[in-house]
């Protein structure tokens, strides 16, 4: 079964990020919203940590999210809010880290 995990948290307030990085499943996808979409600030560790990840075409970010925090990411596949809602469908399960 795979998960459609999303975590909203910033990376640098907690330890989220790197908890559900070392949980992915072979299949599983990640989308970052919310202040977690400063995870793709180039150098910084969790920028580093999702390069590491091995996650390619499964790491997404709301484009919301990235445009109202001036962010670009060559790294995830930004997605509307319809695209959002095709991509929980996609997947098994849906976990959001809370």
């Amino acid at each position: 079964m795979t998960t459609l995990h999303v975590i909203a948290h910033s990376p640098f307030g907690d330890d989220r990020l790197n908890s559900c990085l070392r949980l992915l499943g072979a299949g599983d996808g990640l989308l970052l919203c919310g202040d977690a979409v400063y995870a793709l600030r180039p150098g910084s560790e969790p920028y580093a940590a999702l390069q590491a990840s091995g996650l390619g075409q499964r790491l997404f970010a709301l484009e919301e999210d990235l445009q109202a925090r001036a962010l670009d990411s060559d790294l995830a596949k930004p997605v509307d809010y319809p695209a959002f809602v095709a991509l929980s469908l996609e997947y098994d399960k849906v976990n959001s880290w809370l």
